[in-house]
């Protein structure tokens, strides 16, 4: 079996340098949506037919597996299966498929495929507004006897609302023999696959149609309001995948996915959560709202309250993070930490039970288990020129608006006064201060406003 897609068109309703088949739903670009689910259907062949966009194109998403077919100039869909034509094994099926209709199940292909076997088998669908669209013209019995193209369409026939996808199956051989005898003589002096349908009927070769399980499967891009729209579409299929996987959300409506989200069991998600590329959410997750997540793994139990964001990270289990904390990549947080409201860790490890609840920034440390960081402390760990490493070993206590000026060590069970400047290292199981002695000034007067 052979797969042919087509994403040679320049998209000009687009307004947009990025090539059409290239913008993203769900966080993943359309042609990228249509390879994956060919690769579903085990293909011998997989050709990409290109063209506008050129190598932006094939850079964006090639793969070892996949066949490039140039097509220039462009002459329509049919000129454009020609191109692929010597790259098909000859025997089997062919199956075409556009890269701009990213949301095709791969059950729905393969119900087509059945379909050919011994015919040629178009994907059909109904719709309320079907403009724009190739019509189904059937004949009395209901036999399909053509497709029509909406500028060559008579009034009548722009009144049918079965429409042509575009998708197609047939016996390779067949397709060979039918595309060789294909014309331009229409409206827009292109070469249509649409008219090997009424080259089947001259044939007396079956046409049969399939249809998929909702219309928005075949639905394609234009312009960028029906990207918006494909996006939305796309993320209630997701939505309603997790709640069926016993994810609860707070507003199937107000969540997106772009990526892959895999989520144990009872986990929570409240509403406007962005969740990109690989995420995890172990089982009783609870996400308050508007977090972003991104390729991070969050343990079994955890909490991350609204607002926080997290980047390459681990979470371990029964953690809790923010409201409006910022883990960035690197960090990797062990059993039952805190990280709390605007701290920012970076590039660090924190052993279990550890806590940074308030005000803090951790960048390039190594913290151990039981240790609490007060407010406003941070870890100067860049000179300007170089990074370098700050360790906390376990149960050390770290006072309020502390710097740490790596590198450095705080011992096993330190205490660092609050205002300490720790510029060398701290030894374990003691009180280490570095202020000035505190004095008051009798009779001091703070400055006054002069009067204009």
């Amino acid at each position: 079996m052979n797969i042919v897609i087509l994403a040679a068109g320049q998209g000009k309703r687009m307004h947009s340098n990025l090539p059409k088949v290239l913008h993203p739903v769900a966080g993943k670009a359309l042609l990228s949506h249509v390879i994956d689910t060919a690769r579903h259907l085990g293909p011998q062949a997989l050709c990409i037919v290109y063209g506008h966009g050129g190598e932006a194109v094939r850079t964006a998403v090639d793969a070892p597996d996949l066949v490039w077919v140039l097509q220039e100039p462009q002459l329509g869909t049919g000129h454009a299966v020609m191109q692929a034509l010597p790259y098909l094994a000859e025997a089997g099926t062919t199956l075409v498929l556009y890269g701009d209709v990213p949301l095709l199940r791969a059950e729905t292909l393969t119900q087509l495929l059945q379909a050919a076997r011994d015919a040629l088998a178009v994907l059909t669908v109904e719709l309320a507004d079907p403009a724009g669209y190739g019509r189904i013209v059937r004949n009395a019995a209901g036999d399909v006897v053509r497709i029509v193209e909406q500028k060559d369409a008579t009034a009548e026939e722009r009144t049918i609302r079965e429409i042509n996808t575009g998708i197609v199956a047939l016996p390779t051989a067949r397709l060979a023999e039918w595309l060789g005898r294909l014309s331009n003589n229409n409206a827009q002096q292109e070469y249509y696959l649409t008219d090997i349908i009424g080259m089947a009927v001259a044939a007396g070769v079956p046409v049969r149609t399939t249809h998929p399980q909702a219309a928005s499967e075949v639905l394609g891009v234009n312009s960028k309001v029906q990207l918006a729209e494909l996006e939305r579409v796309a993320q209630r299929r997701i939505a309603e995948s997790l709640m069926e996987q016993g994810v609860r959300l707070a507003d199937p409506a107000r969540i997106d996915v772009r990526g892959e989200l895999v989520c144990g069991r009872d986990v929570f998600i409240d509403v406007n959560c962005v969740f990109e590329g690989r995420v995890v959410l172990e089982e009783a997750v609870d996400v308050g709202p508007a977090c972003v997540v991104k390729n991070a793994h969050i343990g079994a139990g955890s909490r991350l309250a609204a607002f926080s964001h997290i980047e390459d990270a681990i979470v371990g289990p029964d953690g809790v993070i923010g409201p409006f904390a910022r883990l960035r990549p690197g960090t990797e947080l062990a059993a039952g930490v805190h990280v709390g409201n605007f701290v920012e860790l970076k590039n660090s490890r924190f052993a279990a039970q550890s806590k940074a609840n308030h005000l803090a920034y951790i960048g390039d440390a190594i913290v151990g288990s039981r240790v609490n960081i007060g407010a406003g402390t941070i870890t100067c760990n860049y000179d300007g020129a170089n990074k370098y490493q700050t360790t906390i070993e376990d149960d050390a206590f770290i006072g309020s608006d502390t710097q740490l000026v790596a590198p450095v060590t705080v011992g096993r069970g330190a205490t660092l006064g609050a205002g300490t400047t720790l510029t060398k290292d701290a030894p374990p199981d003691t009180l280490t201060l570095s202020r000035a002695r505190q004095i008051s000034i009798p009779g001091w007067k703070r400055p006054q406003k002069t009067r204009k």
